[in-house]
């Protein structure tokens, strides 16, 4: 297998902290005994919990007003899966990659899918692009893709998203996530049922182009780049979407998506009821959308639906895809990607933890104390000991980003590729 980072260095890199690791692991396996809780149970389940990585993620993000190159950025989908392949290959945590067409597309897919093989990458969900225009693109999506009031405009939209299927079936990915951008800007500017109708009648068509064995995920959005009204704008939306379509559909839920206080754990626990809960796209924000690194702003929140997930485990039919989903505008993408897979991981080992019969109990009795402080228990938890050691026997870094830094990756591949300059709008 194609290696991106020098195993002498991550070999060097995990000698330096090997020792303290040890002890760590061993005193906080000795705490959790104590709970009755067996450590490397738990290891051992963080190890096999991977999360995708987006292939625009590993490329500077920017907003709509500037965007600032760093160095070495990736010049396509081939330097994108290197970056890739260096997360997962000191995280151990994202064994496969998302793409996003037409940025993604190539000639040869064979050699597209040998070159994910060689690095040990798989290929996640694929995503559709009907919210901007392609060059040599007949009909234009300012006005709506998918919903748009031209017919033609709307075949257009759904023919790309059949490609995109085409394109997955042959590079073995196993479902297509379709998020559109279509709303409106002013009152009266769209009549809010013919265009729900006219979506909803677009997405039927890609639904039926779906090979038995895969998935469609629709993500909401509240706002942008519509910014008075949106096609599918909250759960409740993506749900009746998903019921329409049929048992093949499933909600996305990415967590910068929602309105300030809007409770997002209760959505996660609404969709697995019902049976449609599709997945994710884990980041943070602040403001609104602003897609942070996972876990930066509001870990405690990340905990709270993964103490959801975990609750759910061996529910039939229970199987959510999770994916990274990011802008790094100021830090290098692929340190802020290592550190969410790891946040992510963080969250899902606090909530193996979580005492779930003591909760049960203090719920039925409805002593709001105790059932809260039985859920702060387990995120107060330093779990990092656990991660560590789970990267560690896989093979990868006992410190990713410390070891990534070692390795001199950046430096070497700003050395290889041509620099970018300019500053322009718009989020990769």
């Amino acid at each position: 297998m194609e290696r991106m980072i020098d195993s002498d260095v991550l070999a060097a890199e995990n000698e330096k902290r090997a020792t303290a690791l040890e002890q760590d692991y061993n005193t906080l396996g000795e705490r959790l005994a104590r709970q009755g809780i067996a450590i490397d149970d738990v290891t051992a389940k963080v190890a096999a919990y991977g999360v995708a990585v987006p292939s625009w993620g590993v490329g500077t993000g920017g907003t709509r007003f500037a965007r600032f190159p760093g160095g070495g950025e990736p010049r396509g989908i081939f330097d994108k899966l290197e970056d890739c392949a260096v997360i997962h290959e000191l995280t151990r945590a994202t064994p496969t990659v998302s793409l996003h067409i037409p940025w993604d597309k190539v000639d040869d897919l064979s050699e597209l899918r040998q070159k994910g093989e060689s690095l040990g990458l798989g290929f996640d969900a694929m995503n559709s692009n009907t919210f901007q225009d392609q060059e040599g693109q007949e009909h234009s999506y300012k006005y709506g893709s998918l919903s748009h009031t031209d017919a033609a405009t709307r075949q257009q939209a759904i023919d790309h998203n059949i490609e995109c299927i085409e394109i997955g079936e042959a590079l073995g990915s196993k479902a297509l996530t379709v998020w559109i951008g279509d709303g409106s800007n002013f009152p009266g500017q769209s009549h809010f049922t013919r265009q729900f109708e006219r979506y909803l009648e677009a997405m039927k068509s890609v639904y039926a182009a779906l090979p038995d064995d895969w998935r469609i995920f629709t993500e909401h959005k509240i706002f942008e780049p519509a910014f008075y009204s949106t096609v599918v704008q909250d759960w409740g939306t993506n749900y009746l979407i998903a019921r329409e379509l049929g048992p093949k559909a499933f909600c996305l839920v990415d967590l910068g998506h929602h309105a300030p206080n809007v409770n997002i754990e209760m959505i996660v626990a609404r969709l697995i009821q019902f049976g449609k809960l599709g997945g994710f796209h884990f980041n943070d924000s602040k403001y609104g959308d602003d897609d942070l690194d996972a876990g930066s702003i509001d870990p405690f929140r990340l905990f709270l639906v993964f103490n959801e997930l975990v609750d759910a485990e061996g529910t039939e039919g229970f199987d959510p895809a999770h994916m990274l989903d990011q802008s790094h505008n100021v830090t290098d993408p692929i340190e802020s990607l290592m550190r969410s897979a790891i946040e992510v991981r963080r969250a899902y080992a606090q909530a193996l933890l979580v005492d779930r019969a003591a909760l049960s109990g203090y719920q039925d009795e409805n002593d709001a104390m105790m059932a809260s402080e039985t859920l702060k228990d387990a995120f107060r938890t330093d779990v990092g000991p656990i991660l560590a050691m789970a990267r560690r026997q896989a093979g990868g870094a006992i410190d990713p980003i410390a070891t990534y830094r070692a390795a001199g990756y950046r430096q070497k591949v700003a050395g290889e590729r041509p620099a970018i300059t300019g500053a322009g709008g718009g989020i990769v």
